[in-house]
């Protein structure tokens, strides 16, 4: 349960207010928060700017979290953040009266839930940085996030909306979308995924009632090109450049859709209205073309259809939307190569719809499931008998995940590809796997 949103702002006051002299870019949406805010930070240190990111979930180090200039923070400065939180905690505890009263009073009983106690060290180790740009991804939703207790917001970016965490959100696009645009602010522009409609509609009239400006990013604005080997190329309508040509280093074609919101959002960043008819064009510092070239080229970000080893692929499709988005790419190269899979999923995400829609588009030459999420787990067995039932003919399982890529790995032999898919769980446990060894 989180605190209370004024007793946590009542404590980001006790720690200094840390976030006050920060430039914040805030990001939510249900699938490509993390890709946008890398992107973003990509192109703006090539740029020459400093930037801190808080993302989450981390896949191996909760350093992960927290990010200055492309590095996760150090050991030293995790620590650093942990007891500066903890102390503060303590004193605030330690010195309730016990009336319930915030005035000058802590608040009775007052605690942080693990997400509100990361975010807090983000904010206190940030400002010891002094980023040019703060970009602070919302954890679950928006309007009642831990991280929108921020109000000195520079721009909003909201990416695709769909259907996840529903028993939280909401069982429509545009109730999950209320709740996302909860991040806006008065006079602040608001970027956007115009992708669902119902979902656009909700963006636009809260921002409106805001008196913010609109800017939606759609499949109108990039145009893929072709892909070269582990290259995609696309171009994309700049707000000042006209169009650029832009190469990801990705065999996920869902990115560009990313990138086209992180590239849209620098570029309103330093928007100005100098022009005599009052056409926006770029301010001083707006990062040139070549800048945002290079940016998004040599743009990483974890987790998603990201090669771990020779044809090995991870990738953090974990809800409906996400595994048609995974389906895409991989639909791609089924001509090319024999594809395995490893596939694990958690019980509040939708597995058999997830599974479906793999086995509709997919044909593979084995496909291994596995166990991940402690108390949230699936079992292995279960997710194998709806992979038969679906029609796979080659289906094997394990609880054990290193006993499971073991096996899809062998599966994949020398001329074949494997994905790992289902959870950002699984991600990280692979990659852990991967690196003890």
């Amino acid at each position: 349960n989180p605190a209370d949103s004024r007793d946590l702002k009542w404590f980001l006051k006790k720690l200094g207010n840390p976030e006050k002299d920060l430039r914040i870019i805030h990001v939510a949406g249900t699938n490509g928060k993390g890709s946008v805010c890398a992107y973003m930070s990509s192109i703006l240190r090539e740029a020459g700017y400093r930037t801190a990111v808080f993302t989450s979930p981390h896949l191996v180090d909760m350093r992960e979290r927290f990010d200055v200039n492309g590095e996760m923070i150090s050991e030293e400065a995790f620590l650093q953040g942990f007891l500066a939180v903890w102390d503060a905690l303590q004193e605030t505890n330690s010195s309730n009266t016990g009336d319930g009263q915030r005035g000058e009073e802590a608040p009775q009983e007052f605690v942080l839930n693990f997400y509100e106690y990361l975010f807090c060290m983000a904010l206190l180790c940030f400002a010891e940085e002094k980023p040019d740009y703060c970009i602070i991804e919302t954890g679950l939703g928006g309007r009642l996030d831990a991280t929108n207790y921020v109000d000195n917001k520079l721009l909003t970016v909201i990416t695709r909306i769909s259907l996840d965490h529903v028993q939280y959100l909401g069982d429509t696009t545009a109730k999950i979308a209320a709740e996302k645009a909860g991040i806006l602010r008065p006079g602040v522009p608001v970027v956007y995924l115009d992708g669902d409609a119902d979902a656009s509609a909700v963006i636009c009239r809260k921002a409106s009632e805001l008196g913010a400006i609109q800017i939606p990013v759609s499949k109108k604005d990039y145009t893929f090109l072709g892909f070269r080997k582990k290259y995609i190329d696309f171009s994309l309508r700049s707000e000042y450049y006209n169009y650029i040509s832009l190469t990801l280093h990705t065999i996920a074609r869902y990115q560009m859709e990313n990138a086209a919101l992180a590239v849209r959002a620098v570029e309103v960043l330093f928007r100005s209205m100098d022009m005599p008819d009052g056409r926006m064009c770029a301010a001083s510092g707006c990062p040139t073309v070549e800048e945002i070239r290079q940016g998004i080229l040599g743009c990483f970000w974890q987790g998603r259809m990201e090669e771990v080893l020779p044809e090995v692929y991870v990738d953090g499709a974990h809800n409906e939307d996400g595994v048609r988005r995974f389906v895409e790419t991989a639909e791609r190269f089924q001509k090319e190569y024999p594809l395995t899979l490893l596939f694990s999923a958690v019980n509040d995400k939708d597995y058999q719809d997830m599974i479906h829609t793999i086995c509709s588009r997919i044909k593979f030459r084995k496909v291994v499931t596995t166990e991940v999420g402690g108390y949230r787990e699936v079992p292995s067995a279960e997710l194998a008998e709806i992979f038969c039932k679906e029609g796979c003919k080659d289906v094997g399982n394990s609880d054990n995940i290193e006993e499971a890529f073991h096996m899809a790995h062998e599966a994949k032999g020398e001329d074949g590809m494997l994905f790992c898919v289902g959870s950002l769980y699984l991600v990280g446990e692979i990659k852990t796997l991967l690196l003890k060894k």
